[in-house]
């Protein structure tokens, strides 16, 4: 979590946790042992949760836009035989997205997008050769 938004509703998101479930507190343990228990799953929730949504935007396969200059039937044709990865990859790097935010998007690393785009755009070169 590396926005301070982000943490902001985490914290919203367990004192709401709290507040609902006090009525099931049955003085078996500290209050402060059964505070630190919510709180605890409700981070694990937030991690699961964030960890489906960046799954289903590895599994989104935008469409990718024209290209000035090319046959898009060719293209779009060529882009559909890439990897899932490298067909998110490209169609973010032609929306304009950068390789730290293309990263941040796939869950991958800087270099790693960086190397993929590189043997993504070598295969399309190769697969659009006449």
């Amino acid at each position: 979590m590396d926005d301070f938004e982000e943490r902001k509703d985490l914290v919203q998101e367990i004192i709401l946790q709290s507040f609902s479930s006090y009525g099931r507190f049955n003085g078996d343990s500290a209050f402060s042992t059964w505070l630190y228990r919510v709180s605890l799953n409700t981070v694990f929730s937030y991690i699961k949760k964030e960890k489906r949504r960046k799954q289903a935007e590895i599994e989104y396969e935008p469409e990718i836009p024209e290209q000035p200059g090319e046959n898009k039937e060719k293209f779009y044709s060529a882009v559909k035989r890439l990897d899932s990865i490298g067909r998110i990859a490209v169609s973010l790097h032609l929306d304009g997205y950068s390789n730290p935010e293309i990263a941040e998007i796939t869950g991958l690393t800087d270099n790693h997008v960086a190397v993929k785009l590189h043997r993504c755009k070598q295969q399309l070169t190769s697969l659009l050769k006449p």
